[in-house]
């Protein structure tokens, strides 16, 4: 590999191969450093292999059952002959052993994919357990038991040691019957009931996945909406599309207890209440982990809760220490973890940075429908942090949402008073992780709705809903 003048062959190792690791590594050799990546799990890490990837997957599975068994709105009909001649409704079956061996194989084929582009990049990987030693070298563990040690010395280091489930002494996790959402996957049969306790973005994905696929679902909510800090309206369709669809959700109920009965699991709320239930899906949120791995040994400062410190460069405390994703006190998506790594790295090495803005991070909320945000939101312009003009188009009112069937969800824009230039969208629909881009490139080049509702957009499309909301806010610019 031919050397860059960034470099100067500098070393840099990463501690840690999910997606801000894996982009981390994979940036620094193609900027050609000499690179050591250390992960324990194997490449992708917990992200790809028991989190992000199979859940998604999961949840194209549920998306496929919805289509099904909602198609017969649009005039197609499922049926078999019965003993009469005359036809049958046959019901949707959800084979989740199937469904789970197929997860954890894509899973598993993804971190090979992943793995292959490191090693054809020239990156060196260790398996093991690694732990900084001062502010320069990396002490792994390998060899079976973790007898054997590496010493890695680096110029660079970047830690992307991720996060795991945070678990609670009253709801121990067994794997069986109380579970994480790690522990999922391991299922061979829908649960009859599952008691879904945390109603974020986990809780709440997860509580949709299994809803439609087929498994009744309570979903325990210590908050007065579910989704707390989201848009309010994109949590009020979400709430209003799991009653529709049969779940119960239980508001302000914070839950104090959860234990195995003779066949399933009782949930104690504070109030005194109890849900029973097949299952329980523990989605209390994470935790960051940086205990025990030399941080603050080497010097790198940690916030209470145990997440790395780090500037808008991922750049540490300690000068030549880097750390990105779920293990700092930025933002816990994967999708930032990864420019997070490529991030660190080119500052580490000198390579041209744009430093990283939360205003203009997109995220997506993977439930049915999907809820995607970029930029400043409602709640902001009402609290006075934005100065800005909000505008909500229902997605009922687009011929192509009709033609779909779609009747839930909106299209929300938020543009600055007097200018226009948008600051912030909200879109609730299906697919709106990709619905958002448009808006997300408005957001990042600071294009007003006047510009963005001169682009063509194919009619009819889903996308023509984003146009016409900008057309709608014409008026934001002249006023």
């Amino acid at each position: 590999m031919s050397q860059t003048p960034f470099a100067n062959r500098q070393s840099v190792a990463v501690l840690g191969g999910g997606p801000g690791g894996y982009e981390a590594a994979l940036a620094a050799a193609q900027l050609g450093a000499e690179v050591t990546l250390v992960e324990r799990v194997g490449v992708g890490g917990s992200a790809v292999l028991t989190d992000v990837v199979p859940s998604k997957s999961l949840i194209a599975t549920a998306d496929a059952a919805v289509a099904i068994a909602e198609a017969s709105d649009l005039g197609v009909q499922f049926f078999a002959k019965g003993a009469n001649g005359k036809p049958l409704k046959p019901e949707i079956a959800i084979n989740l052993a199937a469904v789970n061996k197929r997860l954890v194989a894509l899973a598993g084929q993804q971190s090979e994919d992943m793995r292959s582009a490191l090693l054809d990049a020239g990156v060196r990987i260790l398996s093991g357990h690694g732990r900084l030693e001062g502010a320069n070298a990396i002490i792994v563990s390998t060899g079976p038991g973790g007898t054997d040690f590496d010493r890695i010395e680096a110029d660079t280091l970047v830690v992307a040691v991720g996060a795991s489930p945070r678990e609670l002494a009253s709801a121990k996790p067994d794997g069986e019957r109380i579970l994480t959402w790690t522990q999922l996957y391991d299922m061979k049969a829908l649960p009859e009931h599952l008691v879904v306790v945390g109603s974020g973005v986990t809780g709440a994905e997860f509580a949709s996945a299994y809803m439609n696929l087929g498994a009744k679902v309570t979903l325990v909510s210590s908050r007065e909406q579910v989704l707390p800090g989201e848009d309010k309206d994109a949590a009020k369709v979400l709430e209003r599309v799991f009653t529709r669809g049969g779940m119960q959700v239980l508001s302000k109920a914070r839950a104090e207890k959860v234990e195995r009965t003779e066949d399933g699991v009782r949930v104690t709320l504070a109030d005194g209440r109890s849900v029973e239930g097949s299952h329980c899906l523990m989605a209390v949120g994470s935790i960051p982990n940086t205990a025990s791995i030399g941080l603050e040994d080497a010097g790198v400062e940690l916030t209470e809760s145990g997440h790395v410190r780090v500037n808008r460069v991922a750049r540490t405390s300690v000068p030549n220490i880097y750390a990105v994703g779920d293990c700092t006190n930025f933002f816990p998506l994967a999708s930032v973890a990864s420019m997070q790594g490529r991030t660190a790295v080119f500052h580490a090495l000198g390579d041209i940075v744009i430093p990283l803005e939360q205003r203009k991070i997109t995220a997506n909320i993977f439930t049915a429908p999907e809820i995607a945000t970029v930029g400043y939101s409602e709640q902001d312009v009402e609290n006075g942090v934005a100065d800005g003009i909000v505008y909500k188009l229902p997605l009922a009112a687009n011929p192509r949402a009709k033609m779909m069937g779609i009747k839930d969800g909106f299209v929300k824009i938020i543009a600055r008073k007097g200018s226009g230039t948008v600051i912030g969208g909200v879109i609730v629909a299906p697919k709106a992780s990709e619905l958002i881009y448009p808006i997300a490139v408005a957001v990042e080049r600071r294009l007003t709705v006047d510009q963005v509702s001169r682009v063509f957009a194919a009619y009819p499309s889903l996308s023509t809903s984003i146009t016409d909301a900008s057309r709608a806010m014409h008026q934001v610019a002249i006023s």
